[in-house]
């Protein structure tokens, strides 16, 4: 189950998929992107986009000491966000 995100975190999400969409990118990809040089700074953004359910993370298969991230395109997110109704 997905969860709404505050303003500052979408703005990051959507710097993330005009530039990745749909394709994997690394913690280094994601700092670049949104212009961010604090890594902790980065690294709490990431870890709430996931815990939200925007983001994935999985293993480097190259590298098992780095991660890789993708974005959970918004269309699913949207379905996945429970409304609850006002009757």
């Amino acid at each position: 189950m997905a969860e709404p995100i505050p303003r500052w975190l979408m703005e990051k999400y959507a710097l993330l998929y005009r530039e990745y969409n749909n394709r994997e990118f690394s913690f280094k990809d994601a700092m670049k992107t949104v212009k961010e040089k604090e890594k902790a700074y980065m690294s709490m953004a990431l870890s709430e986009m996931r815990k939200s359910g925007w983001l994935t993370i999985t293993i480097d298969p190259k590298d098992a000491r780095k991660r890789l991230y993708k974005l959970v395109m918004p269309h699913e997110v949207i379905d996945q966000i429970e409304v609850i109704k006002n009757d």
